[in-house]
């Protein structure tokens, strides 16, 4: 109990010092016990994962590929994360589209999306071996050429099939990979996600430590893949035209490839069907030599 003295203002210092006190050891108490339930419930989410991960491994591969399509269309349709902003996206790109044919891309994407996320669970298990047999490489010869230069290249994709078999395709053909990532908010998802990666022999790049550490993989003849469709704020970013609006992007792959010589090479994962990919390899585009703001505008 606080003792006080009833005479001046010295007590009721004393008073609001203890109460403050009091107030503080309270706030850190709280602090240390969402601290141990953000490390708890993250344990929890990471043997859960780990748990799934194992699940969809054992189980034969066109099964889990279909749980996933269903998985994705109840994202889309029943949680509906992030819906109206795919569906607007996709309104605004294909105007003349009917309402009908746009739900039906939308839950199209959606249902990719659950069956790339059910691929990249059973990697994080099986490995590659998982993928022998359903993928066929076009266009291979344009990055062996590209990397004759002794500067790297840059592989550049897009947010388009399942663009995070990328890299995981050229590690095991003997390439060294560096991917620039953005990581997820959810602390114990990103570990996971980062740590299955890595596990997969790709080398993990913060978006805001990456130029540096791109450079230094290029200098030694390695690839850096860039996924290059993401808005950017005005400030960071340049406008470019996509599908026949401005939109803005990251200028960094342009200055990248000026900066160190290395080619760009575009890269593209298709699902030709329920199992199978082809990864199309597009012949390089050379560096810019004047790094003014328009020639990095128009290498964009």
């Amino acid at each position: 109990m606080a003792e006080y003295s009833m005479g001046g203002d010295r007590g009721i210092v004393g008073l609001r010092g203890q109460g403050g006190r009091a107030v503080r050891n309270g706030q850190r108490a709280r602090l240390r016990r969402w601290r141990l339930g953000a490390r708890l419930s993250g344990a929890v989410m990471t043997v859960l994962l780990q748990m799934i991960s194992r699940a969809v491994a054992i189980m034969p591969l066109k099964p889990a590929l279909r749980l996933g399509r269903a998985l994705g269309w109840m994202l889309g349709r029943v949680v509906r994360y992030r819906r109206p902003e795919v569906i607007a996206a996709l309104r605004s790109a294909f105007p003349d589209l009917a309402a009908s044919d746009v739900r039906r891309i939308a839950d199209e994407m959606y249902k990719q999306q659950g069956m790339n996320l059910i691929e990249m669970l059973r990697l994080s298990v099986l490995g590659v071996v998982d993928l022998q047999g359903r993928v066929v490489v076009e266009g291979g010869g344009h990055l062996e050429g590209a990397l004759r230069g002794g500067r790297g290249a840059i592989i550049l994709t897009a947010h388009v099939g399942n663009w995070d078999m990328l890299g995981v395709l050229a590690n095991q053909r003997g390439y060294r990979v560096t991917i620039i990532t953005k990581g997820v908010k959810n602390e114990a998802l990103n570990r996971f996600w980062s740590t299955s990666r890595e596990r997969l022999g790709l080398k993990l790049v913060p978006a805001r430590e990456s130029y540096r550490a791109c450079l230094r993989a290029l200098r030694r003849n390695h690839l850096v893949g860039f996924i290059l469709d993401q808005n950017m704020t005005e400030r960071e970013g340049v406008f470019v035209d996509f599908f026949g609006r401005p939109a803005c992007t990251t200028p960094g792959l342009a200055y990248m490839s000026a900066h160190s010589g290395a080619p760009v090479v575009p890269v593209f994962s298709i699902r030709r069907s329920l199992s199978e990919h082809m990864i199309l390899v597009l012949p390089p585009i050379e560096p810019v030599r004047d790094k003014n703001d328009e020639n990095i505008r128009n290498a964009t």
